[in-house]
């Protein structure tokens, strides 16, 4: 999970719930059953995906990528490698990015051969490519494609409000020492109800045109809070010896959770592929997801590395908050990061809101006023992810849950259950059935992941909430 945000101005978004099943059509036949565009604007998990009208190019792409991966994930890695040990945690780290590529790379394959063979006339996105695989595989996949459209979109959801939730409590945590280091004393929960305040401010922008230059601001402060931060973490590093090269084996469901949370940039893949000018050049050897998943991978390892290398058990869920507390520049970065994270919330929170407000259209519209009830929507749905925050204030723990539960659904889960689902009829698993054992493999690792990440973040969580 990460800032999910891309340039929007080059994709342009259409409306639709689910296919029907009247738009499903044998292989040689054209569908084009859509129904009518809804007049606002949505994303990526609710709709269906249609050529830019200005693609990107190849270095372009590989910018949006980046800055889909730039967020709270990548602060909280000196706390993942504090929970595998020095030694450890680079292995399971590339382990662990090695098969997220991979799940992305089968997703992409996956979507292209369903609009190959269903001739579709947009570009399914990651709803639909689940729904169209499933649709496609043996009757016990088949029986379930509404459901996999569902889980997906009820994943991404539950994942993105998750991610507004951890921004949430790091701008919280970071403005109080800042304010502290200024002589400032506030109590921690009126300081959260505050930046509540200039949250709601921004989640009632509703085209995300004019919320682009909050997410290239943000980036941009990221980007430069990522570098000072290595910088000034990089001073005086203590020797190799005095950490622990492998952590206790009931820590690494925490690692888990955390490493596949940085990864999480599994929702964007298609959006990304599909506005870029050559889409070939999206997943080829060289291409942009493994170009850009190589600096991501390059980044968590040296954050985590320095991270845990220079403050030990000591460290925080987000290395900004170990910083020299005197240092003038420890504070600008910590300012830079904040603003960041207060400016990417909007982002975060468009995709939840779109499935929300869809839902709530379909279920009680159409309304007399409704842009009244969207923003009333809007704030409702941002004071949920308040209230959370102010309940599991822990800020490393709770990225761990969020990761072990969503972001290991969405990309360990779905991509192996589409490639068996699209393989099985023809038993297309190459030689050996190695395709099939990898998907197995990948089932089995993020079983394993989901319920002991689940399971030991809320034994943390009970655990802070008690003392």
């Amino acid at each position: 999970m990460a800032n999910h945000g891309t340039d929007n101005k080059a994709m342009v978004w259409e409306s639709n719930d689910q296919l029907t099943m009247g738009s499903r059509m044998s292989p040689g036949k054209t569908e084009d059953n859509r129904p009518p565009v809804d007049p606002l604007p949505t994303v990526e998990s609710v709709g269906h995906m249609q050529r830019p009208k200005y693609p990107t190019t190849y270095v372009e792409t590989l910018e949006n990528h980046l800055k889909s991966n730039i967020a709270s994930g990548m602060f909280a890695m000196g706390d993942a490698f504090k929970n595998a040990g020095l030694l450890l945690a680079p292995v399971l780290t590339m382990f662990l990015g090695v098969l997220c590529v991979f799940n992305q790379h089968i997703l992409v394959n996956s979507a292209n051969k369903m609009r190959e063979r269903r001739k579709l006339n947009y570009y399914p996105n990651f709803d639909d490519t689940v729904e169209l695989c499933f649709d496609a595989g043996p009757p016990f996949f088949e029986r379930h494609a509404k459901n996999g459209r569902l889980a997906v979109n009820f994943f991404v959801t539950i994942a993105q409000l998750g991610f507004c939730c951890v921004y949430i409590v790091f701008v919280t945590s970071t403005t109080q020492q800042i304010l502290h280091y200024f002589g400032y004393a506030m109590e921690i929960h009126l300081n959260m109800v505050i930046t509540e305040m200039f949250i709601i401010v921004t989640i009632l922008i509703r085209n995300l045109k004019y919320v682009a230059p909050l997410s290239l601001f943000a980036t941009v402060t990221m980007v430069i809070g990522i570098a000072l931060t290595l910088y000034i973490s990089t001073e005086d590093i203590p020797p190799i010896a005095d950490r622990r090269a492998v952590a206790s084996l009931s820590q690494l469901p925490l690692f888990f959770g955390t490493v596949v949370y940085a990864y999480e940039g599994i929702s964007l893949v298609l959006p990304l592929q599909t506005e870029m000018k050559n889409p070939e050049k999206f997943s080829t050897p060289l291409g942009v997801l493994n170009v850009g998943n190589l600096i991501v991978t390059l980044l968590l390892l040296s954050i985590g590395f320095i991270g845990y290398l220079k403050y030990g058990e000591a460290v925080e869920g987000s290395l900004t908050l170990n910083l020299p507390y005197d240092y003038m520049l420890s504070q600008c970065v910590k300012i830079a990061i904040a603003v960041g994270m207060l400016l990417t919330y909007p982002i975060m929170f468009y995709v939840p809101n779109a499935v929300v407000w869809t839902a709530v259209v379909k279920r009680w519209g159409p309304f007399e006023r409704p842009i009244l009830y969207e923003y009333l929507v809007r704030i409702l749905l941002s004071l949920v992810t308040f209230v959370m925050a102010e309940v599991i204030p822990n800020l490393s723990v709770f990225i761990s849950l969020v990761g072990a539960v969503s972001s290991t659904a969405l990309a360990l889960v779905f991509p192996p259950l589409c490639d068996l689902a699209v393989r099985w009829s023809d038993q297309d698993f190459g030689p050996f059935a190695w395709r099939k054992i990898v998907d197995y493999i990948t089932l089995v690792v993020a079983a394993f992941g989901f319920c002991t990440g689940t399971y030991y973040s809320m034994v943390e969580i009970v655990s802070s909430l008690r003392s």
